[in-house]
C-alpha cells in the first residue's frame, strides 16, 4: 500500500469564536496527539482511499494545522499556510462580518497556495434558514470556482459532515484533474 502525507489548514475569521468552535467538527476524528504552538494546533488524521492505479489502496495522512486568525496571530498566518494542499475555511453563517471576510480568506490561502483546494464549512446553522444557506454556498463557490470545490453545513457539537469533508479533500488531492 502506498502512503502519502499532505498538509491541510483549517482557519476562519477571528469572529468564528475560538479554536473549539472553528474546528470542533473535526476533532472527534483526529488522533489524540496534538502539538500546540503560537497560534496553531497541529494534529493528524489518516485515511485509506482508492486512487492512483485502479483498485490501488492508498494511505493518506493529513497533517492538520488548525490556525487562529485573529489580530494577535495575523502576522504569522501566511507562513503557517505555506505548503498546504487544501484548506477548510470555517465561516459563521449568522454573522455578516464573517461572511464579508470569506473572499479575503480565500484569496489569502490562494495567494500562498495557488494550486490548493478549498472547502467552506458553515457554522451556526440553527440561526440561518436553508434558503439563505444555499445562497451563501452559491456565492462562496463563485469566489474561486476552480479552487472552492465544496461547501458543507457543520456544527462543532456533532461533527456533522466531517467525514465527507475529509473524504472529498482526499479524493481531490489524489486526483486533482
Amino acid at each position: 500500500m502506498s502512503a502519502l502525507s499532505k498538509k491541510i489548514c483549517i482557519f476562519g475569521d477571528g469572529l468564528v469564536v475560538d479554536d473549539s468552535h472553528r474546528s470542533g467538527f473535526v476533532k472527534r476524528q483526529l488522533g489524540h496527539t496534538y502539538l500546540s504552538t503560537l497560534g496553531v494546533t497541529i494534529s493528524c488524521k489518516s485515511l485509506e482511499v482508492f486512487g492512483g492505479e485502479p483498485h490501488q489502496k492508498l494511505k493518506l495522512q493529513f497533517i492538520i494545522w488548525d490556525l487562529q486568525c485573529g489580530n494577535k496571530f495575523k502576522s504569522v498566518v501566511r507562513r503557517y499556510l505555506q505548503g498546504a494542499s487544501a484548506a477548510v475555511i470555517v465561516a459563521d453563517a449568522s454573522r455578516e462580518e464573517t461572511l464579508a471576510r470569506l473572499s479575503a480568506l480565500i484569496q489569502l490561502f490562494l495567494s500562498v497556495n495557488p494550486k490548493g483546494f478549498i472547502v467552506i464549512a458553515w457554522n451556526q446553522l440553527d440561526i440561518v434558514d436553508e434558503k439563505q444557506l444555499e445562497e451563501l454556498a452559491s456565492q462562496a463557490t463563485k469566489l474561486a470556482p476552480d479552487r472552492v470545490f465544496g461547501t458543507y453545513k457543520t456544527t462543532p457539537q456533532t461533527g456533522a459532515y466531517a467525514d465527507e469533508i475529509f473524504q472529498q479533500l482526499a479524493y481531490r488531492i489524489i486526483s486533482p484533474a
